[in-house]
């Protein structure tokens, strides 16, 4: 699963070291990346004016490499970096151009030309500032098309937090394996279109890289996703259970609609009397039972027949869920914590956390992330610390949706559309994931299974997605996940 693995700038400093030691040398990777950017231009564009923007180090060097193959081939070229600055491979390759190198100013963007920008990659750690800053402001001011070598100047590549600022780049070409702050917010508004290149390096070298950040595909869990048989039948497809809301009465039935499709074979909504002729009067396939006290809550939670529990959807932020989420969690089964689940909860962290371990998955939303946990940073940070304080699956939903292990493996999602910003499709997130797990997925695989289905249920459907289009569209991702081409 190494091409999903997502390296940060440690890991890749070690990588340069390894290719040094068995023999590859920086200048030949160097020019390797130059020649797969120009290649990417060339097959993309036409015979067009190009500035290259080039800084001190390992980045600039490759847009030293950059433009000298661009005007090999005829293209017209303008370079700009600080001269007194260059060393190493870098001054190598900028010998190598002979061409005229300005030094880094505004006019190199007049007459609006195809930008290139080498100027600090990965490495950067401080805010952009002076003629750097100045560049990127107009590039971005003038809407020019940027073309970033590893990744936008100003997007940090550990945390996708932005330095000051970044040009908003139309394409991002990066080498070897693509780095975290391609895909978390705010980096990933600026990379553009991502492409990764392979510069020579062997893949073997991951081996020695304890990399513990993946990019979510289906490669990393399509092997443990429920696959019926014709001995299965619905009582061996598990059994969920599903907290039943007294008011907000159509989150429950998202969620209950979302696990079935996904494949559990029996849904439980438990809903007090006051609601209980809705649930009645909803999906047809769902069954319902009435429960109007923590008793009745606990023996219904402690039937061995259920085999996972959802709580959270439509509940209200009160002691009696507070109560409700316990009594799930003390029961020992895969309890998925959703919405109200996690934010009851607020101010008395402690008093869950405490009780929760694997075999819980918390799916909060910014806010209600922010109302249980209190750390602070980026959110890749934040989740991984979160799922280590409460020794349990951390699904942090979001534009990159991120779920983290308690021991420390972090899988970032990149699937779904702004569309997903719709009442109900967290609720369709949680059916879905805890119908996995109620069929036997681990909820870690579930978490990230789940993610990606959701997101690709919302990229095929486009513009105009409500809650309900998401279930209709699961049968034909699983359908895909499940051939013989994903195994």
């Amino acid at each position: 699963m190494s091409k999903y693995q997502l390296l940060n700038v440690q890991d890749m400093n070690n990588i340069d070291n390894l290719s040094a030691k068995n023999g590859i040398p920086s200048l030949d990777l160097m020019e390797n990346a130059g020649k797969e950017v120009v290649d990417s231009i060339i097959t993309q564009f036409n015979k067009r004016p190009v500035s290259i923007l080039c800084g001190p180090g390992k980045n600039g060097g490759d847009g030293f490499v950059v433009a000298r193959l661009l005007k090999n081939k005829g293209w017209p070229i303008r370079l700009g970096t600080n001269k007194l600055k260059l060393s190493g491979d870098s001054l190598i390759k900028a010998e190598l151009l002979q061409h005229n190198i300005e030094s880094l100013n505004l006019s190199l963007l007049d007459e609006c030309p195809l930008v290139i920008d080498a100027m600090f990659g990965s490495g950067l750690k401080r805010k952009l500032n002076g003629i750097p800053l100045n560049l990127v402001q107009r590039i971005n001011k003038k809407k020019l098309a940027c073309i970033a070598i590893d990744i936008p100047s100003g997007v940090n590549s550990d945390t996708g937090e932005i330095h000051g600022d970044a040009p908003n780049c139309i394409l991002t070409i990066t080498f070897f394996r693509a780095k975290p702050g391609h895909y978390l917010l705010p980096g990933k508004k600026f990379a553009g279109r991502l492409i990764i290149k392979n510069i020579g390096i062997p893949n073997q070298l991951l081996e020695n890289i304890k990399t513990k950040t993946f990019l979510n595909n289906p490669k990393l869990w399509v092997r443990k996703l429920p696959k019926p048989t014709f001995e299965t039948h619905k009582y061996t497809r598990g059994h969920l259970l599903i907290s039943g809301a007294k008011n907000m009465t159509g989150a429950p039935q998202l969620a209950a609609i979302g696990a079935r499709r996904i494949g559990a074979g029996l849904v439980t909504i438990a809903a007090p009397k006051k609601s209980i002729n809705v649930y009645k009067t909803g999906s047809f396939g769902n069954l319902i039972t009435q429960i109007d006290s923590l008793e009745e809550w606990g023996s219904i939670v402690n039937d061995q027949n259920k085999t996972a529990i959802l709580i959270g959807p439509g509940l209200e932020k009160t002691i009696l869920t507070q109560k409700s989420v316990l009594i799930a969690i003390n029961s020992l089964k895969p309890v998925i914590l959703d919405a109200s689940a996690i934010s009851a909860f607020e101010g008395k962290t402690s008093k869950l956390i405490n009780l929760t371990n694997e075999k819980h998955i918390l799916t909060p939303h910014e806010a209600e992330f922010n109302r249980l946990f209190k750390s602070k940073g980026n959110a890749l940070k934040r989740a991984r610390i979160a799922a280590k304080q409460c020794n349990a699956i951390i699904l942090l939903k979001g534009s990159s949706t991120i779920i983290a292990h308690p021991l420390g493996n972090a899988v970032i999602n990149n699937t779904g559309t702004p569309y997903l910003a719709t009442a109900g499709s967290g609720d369709v997130l949680a059916g879905i994931i805890a119908g996995l797990i109620s069929q036997g997925m681990s909820p870690f695989d579930a978490g990230c299974a789940g993610a990606w289905i959701h997101g690709q249920a919302a990229e095929n459907f486009g513009p105009g997605l409500i809650a309900e289009d998401i279930v209709h569209l699961i049968p034909k991702i699983l359908d895909d996940l499940l051939s013989d081409r994903h195994f």
